[in-house]
């Protein structure tokens, strides 16, 4: 890497201890890898490899598009800050998460500046990769690069020249293989060593891109000087997307318009000449076999699974099994979970004095934790089975087998991902709609996505479809509770099929729609990223949703123990005298001074006041409190119901879900019976309780008028819908 004069007496061994003092004083100990891409060439694989645990999600600056960033480990305690742009085919940009990775590689980015790009490439397919890849190097910025998926390469009997490849690119090129740790040693040094190699003129640009606008290159340089010949092209096209000054923008327009610059034409030209040269390294270092030769297994797999009859009978058996596995699995450890919060409980109301604070401990704290981790096991299994999907490469094959569905509706098959990915979250799904260039298209998916049944529902129907479904099975391995979630599922994919075709008759647009859509190989799944996926996600609903199912817990804790005047005061001495009346019966006028605390508490009165509301719907005030405190998440539902079922049972140890089946109406009947549950099912299908996908939507399309139009509609239809349910059921 250094190269120094030495006097002839040193001796090798001194010249290598001096190079790596030398080395150690001038190494950067932090700084910035930018990662990038083609689509589905094995980027986000090395990111998880190169990080493991040590990564983080955000947004970029000024968009939602997602952020992954990570730290590398390097030896004696070195570190670099990995930053997982967007995949791009081009560097010039044509969709939202396409500026992303564009400003950055163009030094644009007002929060981040990359020393070292490493450059994801391909080498099953190097012909496609190479042209963003020969178009970074003559940004002459440091780049490494990373030639990936060498065993699928080796597979259609591909070999690859690495030596030629890096003389013929001037840059490192590594391969590596993330499944399996092979390369990243050799890569992350060579990471280190480009990253503090002195700052020098890189070798001669790739092409000629002198000659594609030379007057035109020659005048924005004499302003901005600092620009070499393929930046100054990019500062001609894209200059309005950059932070600079008035003036320069207005002289860069004048040069523009004296020199007749016409970026389409250069644009044209400038790909034309690399794949000229692109084709030349191909022949004289990459070695192909005749394309005529015996198919992949992806091919002949693909003959099956994108058949235009079997390829959608083997998307709903996935999809079934998906379903059944998230309730059957799960069973056990949330059963666990729920028996161990109930034997803290019982113990906690041993142990402890009867107190405010005891009580607060027990049924305001453990309560909410308890409706907080009791859905973990859930949402660790659903994400884990949709990370499968992904990973295998069969996800990319949904939404080619929906595109014509999507067609008919007004969508595109690009939508179906934003659509599948709303089962796991709706606020990430609606910002992976950035990738669908059609305005009025994506537009639609933002609108119709909340509809998919996202994991915040899944607490909601796992306690209600446990309550009011019997747990029976069909054929001896056919789930009726595991039928029904698939049937809720299937249900908020219907209505969002349907108010898509509808709204696209009120929404109008002249562009185009176009679907391209490039399918991965099929890979056996790294476990690694779906434990890592699975924890993760396990992690963000504990630490996001739980931090507001808990606050709101505690909250209603208060409002449910305390009320206005004297009213609770008066209650407790009420009872006092009747349990001294009849001392054989305390447990019942324990249970009735419960009930009657929690009428005349906070909670209790708000509960009173919408109940003629809900009251049509089958649900009592204790519902309606947790339907309200649900439309700042969801999953709220369940923890809400958790501590109002718990306040003021300290001699209780049954769990909540036995409470909630004991629960009865002043005329004997269950509250919570057949009717009540599809009608509450039906109402948390539909409807809009999502603080946050509000604001994601409204972000996403820059106007209130959206999400206004999301909560009017889809809590409207919710109550609508629920209260036919319930009329027709009861």
């Amino acid at each position: 890497m250094f190269s120094y004069s030495l006097p002839n007496i040193v001796t090798k061994y001194q010249t290598a201890l001096l190079h790596l003092l030398l080395f150690n004083m001038l190494t950067k100990k932090n700084f910035n890898i930018a990662l990038v891409g083609n689509p589905n060439c094995g980027k986000s694989t090395l990111f998880n490899t190169l990080t493991g645990l040590h990564q983080k999600t955000g947004n970029f600056p000024g968009v939602t598009v997602d952020k992954k960033t990570g730290t590398i480990l390097f030896q004696d305690n070195y570190s670099a800050t990995l930053i997982d742009l967007p995949g791009t085919y081009s560097l010039y940009p044509r969709r939202s998460d396409e500026w992303v990775a564009y400003k950055v590689l163009m030094n644009n980015d007002v929060e981040i500046t990359a020393d070292v790009v490493l450059l994801v490439v391909d080498a099953s397919n190097l012909k496609r990769n190479l042209l963003f890849c020969t178009q970074i190097l003559d940004l002459h910025i440091p780049v490494v690069v990373a030639l990936s998926m060498n065993d699928i390469a080796a597979k259609k009997g591909i070999k690859i020249d690495i030596e030629g490849l890096e003389t013929e690119l001037g840059v490192p090129v590594i391969e590596v293989n993330p499944r399996k740790n092979k390369g990243l040693a050799q890569l992350k040094k060579m990471l280190q060593l480009v990253a503090n190699q002195p700052k020098k003129k890189l070798q001669r640009d790739f092409i000629n891109n002198k000659n594609l606008a030379p007057h035109s290159i020659e005048q924005i340089q004499n302003i901005m000087p600092m620009l070499n010949d393929y930046t100054s092209i990019h500062y001609l096209i894209n200059h309005q997307a950059f932070p600079l000054d008035e003036d320069v923008q207005v002289a860069i327009e004048k040069i523009e318009a004296s020199t007749k610059f016409n970026a389409t034409k250069t644009q044209a030209e400038e790909v034309l000449q690399r794949y000229q040269r692109i084709k030349l390294i191909m022949h004289q270092h990459v070695l192909e076999p005749d394309p005529l030769e015996q198919k992949l297994f992806t091919d002949k797999l693909d003959d099956l699974l994108l058949h235009k009859t079997w390829g959608y009978l083997i998307l709903l058996i996935v999809l079934f099994v998906l379903f059944q596995s998230v309730f059957w699995i799960a069973q056990y450890p949330m059963d666990g979970i729920e028996a161990s919060f109930k034997h803290i409980g019982t113990y906690l109301n041993a142990y402890f004095p009867k107190a405010w604070w005891s009580n607060l401990l027990v049924n305001g704290f453990v309560a909410g934790l308890s409706g907080i981790l009791v859905f973990v096991p859930q949402i660790m299994i659903l994400f884990g089975l949709i990370t499968i999907l992904e990973d295998t490469g069969y996800m990319a094959r949904i939404s080619f087998l929906s595109d014509r569905l999507m067609r008919k509706v007004g969508l595109n098959g690009k939508s179906v991902m934003p659509m599948i990915s709303g089962f796991a979250c709706a606020v990430p799904a609606i910002m992976s709609t950035r990738n669908i260039e059609n305005k009025k298209e994506r537009l639609l998916t933002i609108l119709v996505t909340p509809l998919m049944s996202c994991s915040a529902r899944l607490p909601v129907y796992t306690i209600l479809i446990s309550l009011v479904i019997p747990s029976q099975y069909y054929f001896g391995f056919l789930s009726l509770q595991g039928l029904v979630m698939m049937a809720l599922y299937l249900l908020g994919t219907v209505m969002a099929l349907l108010v898509s075709f509808v709204l696209k008759h009120f929404i109008k647009t002249n562009e185009k729609s176009f679907f391209i859509l490039e399918l991965p190989i099929y890979r056996n799944p790294r476990w690694k990223n779906v434990a890592l996926t699975m924890v993760s996600k396990a992690k963000i609903f504990v630490t996001d949703a739980g931090k507001v199912i808990m606050i709101i817990s505690l909250l209603l804790w208060f409002l449910s123990n305390f009320g206005p005047g004297e009213n609770i005061k008066n209650v407790q001495s009420k009872y006092t005298a009747v349990a001294q009346q009849f001392p054989n019966a305390i447990d019942s006028v324990q249970r009735q001074l419960n009930i009657e605390k929690l009428q005349h508490s906070y909670a209790g009165i708000l509960g009173k006041v919408i109940e003629p509301v809900i009251r049509p719907l089958g649900y009592d005030w204790k519902i309606g409190i947790a339907v309200v405190t649900s439309f700042a998440a969801r999953e709220v539902f369940v923890g809400t119901l958790a501590t109002i079922y718990s306040v003021g049972n300290n001699n209780d140890d049954s769990t909540i879900k036995s409470k909630m089946q004991a629960d009865v109406r002043a005329d004997g009947t269950k509250i919570f019976n057949f009717a009540t549950g599809v009608s509450l099912l039906l109402f948390y299908a539909f409807a809009m309780q999502c603080a946050s996908t509000l604001a994601t939507t409204k972000k996403e399309t820059n106007t209130w008028k959206w999400p206004i139009i999301q909560l009017v509609f889809m809590s409207g239809f919710a109550y609508i819908t629920a209260l036919i349910a319930y009329q027709l059921l009861k």
